[in-house]
């Protein structure tokens, strides 16, 4: 291979090396060295580069037997923002997200550890580039070590409220769909006769996954900055609750991808509950939110600033959660092996 050439499939030469986190249960398997260059100007080009040249490298490391089905992950590339610090590619089983809460959460402290940012007091902050937009991380520092990250999300809304769909198996459904850096479909589990907490997971996610597939058919989204953000990521089942904190904590499961299940309470999911929430209540404004997953792990969220996008009355929303690391990952392959570019068992 020529000097400074890169491949565009694994091969023996393949060392992918990672660091690996987890927030709320959620795996991020944070990419450090061994992956090819992902070329493009913006972060959306490079997104599609990715999506359309290196594919067998996402599947290599988030599929078996070096991931599983619910395996997340994160590419760091080149920023093209003049405010960014960090712009990364969020990777999982069915391919590229355009925003993930959950590892911004742990990005803010692995950024703090490699000493990306510097403290400035009792905080240190990371402008991350998602392919979503910028969103400004803040670490708390305790006794000099990252504690609880942060973060204020781009402009989130309410896309469509009390919207009637036909779902295979249960007739028509109304729900709601807002974005958080990522669209969503919203409806309570009591509308299939289950709960969060304790009905078996399988059963969420197939009523979810269901869900997914007829809004995905039968609503044709669109967002004001870009049409690579306008599809349905997933859908979110709850408890039925506001998660407005004096009430309790409102529990959810997120069913994204691939039939993909956050173990988190999920970042973007909860911005986007809170949009929705205080398009329904503009009260709501002023709440403070938590928001419990399946795992039992929790974020909190508040409105940070209320905004304006394309036709969209938005907020901003901050969340906020722990990230902890699990280890490290040195990941490769043999040319020989039938099963080199992974697999998942459905």
């Amino acid at each position: 291979m020529p000097p400074g050439a890169h491949p565009r499939n694994p091969d023996s030469g393949t060392r992918i090396e990672t660091v690996e986190m987890h927030t709320g249960g959620e795996p991020v398997r944070i990419v450090t060295a061994g992956y090819p260059i992902i070329e493009g100007t913006t972060l959306l080009e490079k997104r599609r580069f990715a999506r359309e040249n290196l594919d067998r490298f996402r599947t290599l490391i988030m599929f078996e037997p070096r991931g599983h089905s619910d395996m997340y992950g994160v590419l760091p590339v080149a920023p093209d923002h003049p405010e960014a610090d960090m712009a990364v590619l969020f990777i999982h089983n069915e391919g590229y997200s355009t925003m993930c809460g959950h590892a911004t959460i742990a990005l803010g402290r692995y950024a703090y550890d490699q000493g990306l940012i510097r403290p400035e007091g009792e905080i240190a902050r990371l402008n991350l580039q998602c392919p979503c937009g910028l969103v400004r991380v803040t670490v708390k520092l305790e006794e000099g070590r990252p504690g609880e990250v942060s973060f204020v999300s781009v402009p989130a809304f309410a896309f469509a409220l009390d919207r009637d769909v036909e779902v295979p198996g249960f007739g028509k459904v109304t729900l709601d769909i807002g974005y958080g850096g990522a669209f969503y479909a919203f409806l309570p589990a009591a509308r299939f006769g289950l709960d969060v907490r304790h009905s078996p997971t399988r059963d969420l996610v197939e009523a979810a996954d269901r869900v997914t597939k007829a809004v995905q058919t039968q609503v044709k989204l669109d967002h004001p900055d870009s049409p690579d953000l306008a599809f349905l990521y997933g859908t979110i089942l709850t408890d039925g609750r506001t998660g407005v904190t004096q009430d309790g904590p409102s529990a959810n499961i997120c069913v994204f991808a691939e039939r993909e299940v956050d173990r988190s309470p999920t970042g973007s999911g909860v911005t986007a509950r809170i949009a929705l929430a205080v398009a329904r209540n503009p009260g709501h404004a002023s709440a403070d939110f938590t928001f419990e997953s399946i795992t039992g792990s929790r974020f909190t969220g508040r409105v940070a600033e209320s905004t304006t996008t394309g036709r969209f009355a938005a907020i901003r929303a901050e969340v906020a959660g722990r990230a902890y690391y699990t280890g490290r990952s040195l990941f490769t392959l043999e040319p020989d092996d039938p099963l080199a570019d992974g697999f998942l068992l459905t």
